[in-house]
């Protein structure tokens, strides 16, 4: 069994995010980077599972982006994938990127493609679906459980009041969310071995760029909080109705 893990790079989750002072970017100075917990906690260890399950198979890390991501790549390395590609192009959009990615899983041939079910930073949960649709697979968004026997896939998923659960052929896109497994820490033979893993760097291909960014703003600071007496309702009441305007 192929297994295609897709992995990004997002800030440390403490990161305090500052924009360039024009606002057409994020001030990316001193900010700590590491793979999105998603993507490695959930995505790569299920991964990792189900190929020590079966006793064959591979587990591949794909990313896309500039040659500083080597350094989160080499962490799933170590953690246990096999070896990893990255795509040396700037993920200028999601669209583009789940074109980046779908040529690359076309050409691998892979029978399942791991995502995270968001990234930290943008919170988007766009490019799991578009790669699917691209590849025209089946895809399955938020799994908690994935079970693979033969060539039939069983995910379950929550759904509000309760759980979701489907069985699909492979080839299968999912993205993982909480309870598909649990974090691995990489241990010292790991990281060794992670220096000697194959890490190969392919050129993107031709994707025209649909959507550009070309301003960020930061949320309004909170205002500072306000406290009542207990007993107070009607000013509660009023505040809740003139300033929080919920009611």
């Amino acid at each position: 069994m192929k297994l295609l893990v897709c992995v990004s790079k997002t800030p440390e989750t403490t990161t305090k995010i500052q924009l360039t002072g024009d606002g057409s970017d994020v001030d990316t100075s001193g900010v700590k980077y590491i793979m999105n917990p998603y993507d490695e906690w959930y995505a790569l260890v299920r991964a990792l599972e189900l190929k020590e399950a079966a006793g064959s198979g591979s587990v591949t890390l794909l990313n896309v982006g500039p040659a500083d991501n080597d350094s989160v790549i080499r962490k799933g390395l170590a953690v246990g994938a096999d070896d990893a590609i990255r795509v040396d192009a700037e993920g200028s959009s999601s669209l583009f990127i789940a074109k980046q990615i779908a040529a690359q899983a076309k050409e691998g041939n892979y029978d399942i493609l791991f995502f995270g079910k968001e990234t930290i930073d943008y919170n988007g949960s766009e490019v799991g679906a578009m790669v699917a649709e691209l590849l025209d697979v089946v895809y399955v968004h938020e799994a908690s459980k994935l079970e693979v026997s033969g060539t039939t896939a069983t995910v379950t998923r929550d759904i509000e009041g309760g759980v979701e659960i489907v069985e699909v052929e492979l080839p299968l896109v999912v993205s993982a969310a909480k309870g598909m497994a649990e974090q691995r820490i990489p241990n010292m033979r790991g990281i060794m071995m992670a220096k000697r893993k194959p890490l190969k760097v392919v050129p993107a291909v031709d994707a025209a760029v649909s959507t550009k960014v070309t301003h960020y703003d930061l949320p309004p600071e909170k205002s500072a909080v306000k406290l009542i007496e207990p007993d107070d309702m009607t000013e509660l009441v009023r505040l809740l109705h003139e300033e929080a305007k919920v009611i």
